[in-house]
């Protein structure tokens, strides 16, 4: 997606709202084509409704804030090395794992016991939330150039506060994106699938988590 951006061609100060833009920048183009075969492939598998697939795209939204605030803060207190270290492989790896872990959980979930089955919603609903934070927490660590920017900047600041604040309104910025409508569509679209075919359900259910141990696993070896 690109290489990191050399620092000294950034202003040395930059305004939040000139970040926040720049995240728009990702949220609105690189991040749907990045992030869709992940999310996309989860939302399908999972088949729940479109509130649901909502919340999940909000969950996966708060990943990426928590993420991007988290990388402002130590490029703004341990400067450039970062962007080193996630150019150098490090971010795919994480990327990989998580997709891996999503993967596993939808085929957990698809070998429920009778007694696992009637759980409470509130359960199987709060077990359920991991795998699009944890997606959308290790799909912020993708090199491209706008998370370059983010980090010289934060790097300039040279101040852990600024490093986050300028982290979450990058994260905010990238948190607009289609996803929020694409995602709800794919729903609807499993829903289509589904209905009045209740055996597709689990070959949907464990296609879709052979994707992403597939994807995961991809990005694993690209990390190596």
């Amino acid at each position: 997606m690109g290489d990191f951006l050399d620092p000294a061609l950034l202003p040395q100060q930059t305004t939040l709202f000139a970040v926040w833009l720049l995240g728009v920048s990702l949220g609105l183009t690189a991040c749907t084509a990045t992030c869709l075969p992940f999310m996309g492939t989860w939302v399908l598998g999972r088949g729940g409704t479109q509130l649901e697939a909502l919340r999940d795209t909000m969950l996966f939204a708060s990943g990426r804030i928590v993420a991007y605030a988290m990388l402002g803060a130590l490029a703004g207190g341990a400067g450039m090395w970062l962007a080193s270290m996630l150019n150098g492989g490090t971010g795919n790896i994480v990327i990989g794992l998580a997709s891996i872990a999503a993967g596993v959980w939808l085929l957990r979930s698809g070998r429920l016991s009778p007694m696992e089955a009637h759980k409470p919603c509130s359960v199987m609903r709060k077990a359920g939330s991991t795998p699009p934070l944890l997606l959308g927490f290790s799909l912020s660590l993708t090199p491209c150039a706008p998370l370059a920017s983010l980090l010289a900047v934060c790097a300039a600041a040279g101040s852990i506060g600024s490093g986050m604040a300028n982290g979450v309104a990058f994260g905010l910025g990238a948190a607009l994106t289609p996803l929020l409508v694409l995602l709800p569509l794919i729903c609807v679209f499993g829903a289509k699938l589904r209905e009045n075919r209740d055996w597709l359900t689990r070959w949907i259910r464990w296609g879709a988590a052979a994707v992403l141990v597939l994807l995961g696993l991809r990005r694993v070896l690209l990390g190596l």
